[in-house]
C-alpha cells in the first residue's frame, strides 16, 4: 500500500521542486547569457538586453579566437598537460594516500600534519621561481607536471576515502598471499572509483584552465605555450585595442573585449563541459567523502 502524504510533505516537495527550479535557472543563465553574447554582434552587444538569444548572428567572435596565432599549438600542449598531469597526479596520490592510510604505517600522524601546513604557507612566487629555475624546469613542459603531481589536498582526500574501506578485505586478501601492490591494484583501487573520478576531475579542471604557470615559466617559449595563455593575450590585446586606433577596425569587424572575452569563455569550458557525463555518477559520491564519522 503506498503511503498516503500528508499536507506537511507535499507543501515541502512543492517548496523544495520551485527552490530547486530557480537554483538551476540561476545557475544555467550565465552559461547561456555568455554563450548568446558569443554569436552576437559586438557592437549590437554594447545596448545591451542580450539575455538567452542572440539578437544579431555572429560568427565573427569565434573567428577572432580561433585566428590567433599559436592557438593550435597552445591547444596542443593544453591537452597534453592535462591528459599526462590528471594521470600522473592521480596515480602518484593514490599511492601515497594508500600508504598513509595503513595502520602499520609509522608517523602518518606526523606526516599528515606536515602535508596539511603546506597546504597554508608556501616559498612565495620568487624562491619557487628560482627553485624550478635551479631544477631545470624552466622552458620546458615538465614544469606543468612535475609541480603538481603530489597535492596534499588530493592525498588527504584519497587517504579518508580509503581509510572508510573495511580492513577485513586487506586481511583476507593477506590469507591468501596477496602483498601490497596487489592489496592495492586488485581490491583497494576497484572501490576507490568514485574518488578517483573526482580528484581526476579536479586536477584536470585545474591543468585545463591554468595560464599563469605558462606565463611565469614558460613565457619565452611559443613552443610551449598553453590554449589559456594564448586566449588570455587575446583578451588583453583586444581591451588594449578598444581605446586606441584599432577601436574603428574592430568596430568594422563587429568585434568588441565583451564578444570576444564571452566567445572564448565557451571555447574553453566546452571540453570540461563534454567531460563531466562520464564522471557524474561517480563525482556524486566523491563530493559526500568525509560525511560520515565512525
Amino acid at each position: 500500500m503506498k503511503k498516503k502524504k500528508s499536507t506537511a510533505d507535499k507543501i515541502f516537495v512543492v517548496c523544495n521542486t520551485i527552490f530547486m527550479v530557480l537554483f538551476v535557472v540561476i545557475t544555467l543563465y550565465p552559461v547561456l547569457n555568455t554563450l548568446a553574447i558569443s554569436f552576437n554582434d559586438g557592437i549590437d552587444t554594447i545596448r545591451g538586453g542580450v539575455h538567452l538569444l542572440p539578437r544579431k548572428f555572429t560568427l565573427k567572435n569565434y573567428q577572432t579566437v580561433f585566428q590567433k596565432q599559436n592557438l593550435l599549438t597552445g591547444a596542443y600542449i593544453s591537452v597534453l598537460r592535462t591528459v599526462v598531469g590528471t594521470f600522473l597526479s592521480l596515480a602518484l596520490n593514490a599511492i601515497l594516500a594508500f600508504i598513509v592510510s595503513r595502520k602499520k604505517f609509522l608517523f602518518k600522524s606526523q606526516l599528515s600534519l606536515f602535508w596539511v601546513i603546506t597546504m597554508y604557507v608556501n616559498g612565495g612566487m620568487i624562491p619557487t621561481f628560482m627553485v624550478y629555475n635551479g631544477l631545470g624546469l624552466t622552458n620546458s613542459f615538465w614544469v606543468y607536471v612535475i609541480p603538481g603531481m603530489i597535492s596534499a589536498f588530493n592525498m588527504l582526500v584519497l587517504r579518508t576515502y580509503m581509510q572508510g574501506i573495511p580492513d577485513s578485505l586487506e586481511e583476507s586478501a593477506q590469507l591468501d598471499g596477496a602483498g601490497y601492490t596487489v592489496i592495492f591494484v586488485k581490491i583497494i583501487s576497484p572501490l576507490c572509483k568514485p574518488v578517483y573520478a573526482t580528484i581526476a576531475l579536479f586536477v584536470a579542471v585545474y591543468q585545463w584552465n591554468s595560464w599563469f604557470d605558462s606565463m611565469l615559466y614558460n613565457r619565452m617559449s611559443t613552443k610551449l605555450t598553453t590554449l589559456q595563455y594564448e586566449l588570455m593575450k587575446l583578451l588583453s590585446s583586444v581591451m588594449q585595442q578598444s581605446g586606441s586606433a584599432e577601436a574603428a577596425k574592430n568596430a568594422a569587424a563587429a568585434v568588441t573585449p565583451a564578444s570576444v572575452r564571452a566567445a572564448a569563455t565557451i571555447a574553453t569550458m566546452l571540453p570540461i563541459i563534454c567531460l563531466y557525463p562520464f564522471l557524474q555518477r561517480y563525482f556524486v559520491t566523491g563530493l559526500t567523502i568525509g560525511g560520515v564519522k565512525e
